[in-house]
């Protein structure tokens, strides 16, 4: 183990006010680490004493990977309280550290992983097989799914919250990608909620990287913060990405967590979908709500009677129906408006409206007809259908090509 220099570099020792603000606080570890990272002007991996990563103060993946790869010029400091180890800083410096500096931080960091150090866990393919059974409601008994989650560390009797991140990358992944993606999400929502459960499940309908939380406990505010701090850690540790999270009511018993699971679903759904809000409770999703207790296969057969046809036509000719119709809602069918939203020409909206009534047999110049296209959007975003966007150039967009929305 290499120890940090006894350099005479100087500090602005007014940084640690953010260390020591960000414990008493209860912000989290990863808020901690990346203001120890401040302090020590120093890229800062924190794990457990198994070699799991719990926190990461970087200034890109690379860096990250530079520093678990370990090397010249990287500095590996075991975290103990007393004569208990409890984990371990490893640390590279951009500039001089200071001894007395370092040991006070790692004293502070080996406090903080002491204190919200995760229970042991079973395998990453137990917790996946576990999580899925409850969300497709293969198990659905109060009674085995509390019994089945206590073998994993979790205390599910006075029920959870379920939360789902979804992360898309802007460029070519590479193969670590998703890992990363789990490993933010797990941190984040660990330092919010110490046994919160994390899992990357494959979805065939869904690109880039899913992963599921499960929040134990009924407090609302817990789960909340283990949110709010799983999306910072993705937006710390993966800049350039995009990204959408859904929250859940609590399921006060845990056979009412598929319920749960749907909930995050939609949110996760309509977030992503509308990119209002990167974070979005099922409580705000408004009248999408409605549509969850709706037959999924219902809500497939509505969004194919109205929205489809146009999906299918803006996917074969790169045009923009579905935004178009989109926008005139958003503005209260006035063509103006939309025209302004899009970038484009008013006679171009009217075409695209007259293309719309041709295609689905819906004027949207009636109230039924915006009533039915505004439910089959809503439909759409439910299902976690996300329509194709690209360039206008039918017939009519002569005021130019509209920019995908992003």
């Amino acid at each position: 183990m290499s120890s940090p220099a006894e350099g005479s570099v100087g500090h602005d020792l007014s940084l640690l006010d953010g260390v020591t603000e960000a414990v008493a606080s209860g912000a989290g570890l990863p808020d901690v680490v990346r203001a120890a990272a401040k302090v020590l002007d120093a890229t800062l991996v924190v794990a457990d004493r198994a070699g799991g990563i719990l926190a990461v103060a970087a200034r890109s993946p690379a860096d990250e990977r530079a520093v678990l790869a370990g090397g010249e010029g990287i500095e590996v400091l075991e975290l103990r309280l007393g004569d208990r180890s409890v984990g371990q800083l490893r640390m590279r410096a951009r500039g001089g550290a200071v001894a007395g500096v370092v040991r006070l931080v790692a004293t502070l960091l080996a406090g903080e992983v002491e204190r919200l150090r995760a229970p042991a866990r079973a395998s990453q393919e137990a917790a996946g097989a576990f999580l899925a059974a409850v969300l497709d409601r293969e198990v659905h008994a109060a009674e085995e799914i509390a019994a089945r989650g206590r073998e994993l560390g979790l205390e599910l009797r006075e029920g959870a919250s379920v939360l789902v991140a979804r992360a898309h990358a802007h460029a070519p992944a590479d193969e670590g990608w998703r890992a990363r993606v789990l490993g933010a999400v797990e941190r984040g929502a660990r330092s919010g909620a110490a046994d919160a459960l994390a899992v990357a499940l494959r979805r065939s309908d869904t690109s880039g990287a899913e992963i599921v939380v499960l929040v134990p406990g009924p407090d609302e505010a817990r789960a909340t913060r283990a949110a709010e701090a799983a999306l910072r850690e993705l937006q710390a540790g993966l800049p350039g990405n995009t990204f959408a999270l859904g929250r859940s009511r609590v399921a006060a018993d845990p056979a009412e967590l598929h319920r749960a699971g749907s909930e995050a679903l939609l949110a996760a759904n309509v977030a992503e979908s509308t990119a209002e809000r990167a974070l979005l409770a099922f409580e705000d999703v408004g009248s999408y709500r409605l549509l969850l207790s709706e037959d999924p296969a219902e809500l497939q057969r509505f969004y194919a009677d109205t929205i489809e046809p146009l999906a299918a036509y803006d996917a074969q000719y790169e045009t923009e129906l579905v935004r178009t119709v989109e926008a005139y809602l958003d503005n209260d069918a006035n063509v103006a408006a939309t025209a302004q939203t899009l970038f484009t020409h008013r006679h171009t909206v009217r075409y695209r409206l007259e293309r719309v009534r041709d295609l689905t047999g819906l004027d949207m110049a009636s109230t039924d007809g915006r009533e039915r296209l505004s439910l089959g959007l809503k439909s759409m975003r439910v299902l976690g259908i996300h329509r194709p966007g690209g360039p206008a150039g039918e017939a009519g967009a002569g005021a130019g090509r509209v920019p995908p929305r992003r």
